[in-house]
């Protein structure tokens, strides 16, 4: 009597990408240029805080009306949402993967002899947990507005002038800008070694990119609550 075997279905092609540490890594670097993308502009558009509550509400206005008419009023600004949040999600979940099986793969002696992480390693580490539950924090606060008990729907400039008048929250964003203008120092640089961007020859070229592209994201957020607090922006 012959017996029934079952053949097991070959893995998929993205299933197979996402178990390698090479795809993982490949991941981390294709997410962590989306958000590099998006901190830009971001950061441009917070800059338009600086030319007043009429041009900082007309802005905020405009992004909810962006591809109207073919897509609905908010649909641009929610499929970029969903898109941003998987980006995180997956770069999050890839890094943390991808660091325990750093640790796995060490020998014993060499985890006894070895004793503190590189530099970068811990920055990007703890810079990465800092940056996500700041971000947790930032919709709660303006987005949501949740955690902001001055806010009123529809007045993003006031909303912004209302959270960064607390002390507290001026002091958790700057300490969270600074983790993100590290975060983006190493990321960058180490995006390019994934993506194959780098050579000997481009190597100066592309860590002079990531230490300006880190000042001038770190700058141009902190600049937003520091106008508040100097009466810049009020």
């Amino acid at each position: 009597m012959a017996l029934a075997t079952r053949t097991e279905r070959p893995p998929s092609l993205i299933g197979s990408v996402w178990r390698s540490t090479v795809g993982k890594k490949a991941v981390m670097a294709v997410t962590g240029v989306i958000m590099l993308a998006y901190l830009v502009a971001h950061m441009l558009g917070n800059l338009k805080v600086f030319f007043g509550a009429g041009e900082f509400n007309h802005y905020g206005a405009w992004i909810r009306t962006i591809g109207e008419p073919f897509l609905h009023h908010k649909w641009f600004l929610w499929i970029a949402r969903v898109a941003l949040s998987a980006a995180v999600v997956l770069h999050g979940v890839a890094a943390f993967q991808l660091s325990r099986r750093d640790l796995a793969a060490r020998p014993a002696k060499y985890a006894h002899t070895r004793r503190r992480a590189s530099y970068a390693t811990r920055t990007m580490r703890w810079g990465g947990v800092i940056l996500g539950l700041f971000i947790v924090w930032h919709i709660l606060d303006l987005t949501t507005l949740t955690v902001n008990p001055n806010a009123e729907e529809g007045r993003p400039y006031e909303n912004l002038v209302a959270s960064f008048d607390r002390p507290p929250v001026t002091a958790l964003y700057i300490v969270a800008m600074l983790a993100l203008g590290l975060h983006i120092r190493h990321g960058f640089w180490s995006a390019a070694q994934t993506l194959g961007a780098n050579s000997p020859r481009r190597d100066r070229l592309f860590k002079a990119l990531a230490n300006a592209l880190a000042l001038l994201l770190t700058c141009g957020f902190i600049a937003v609550p520091v106008g508040v607090m100097t009466g810049a922006v009020s």
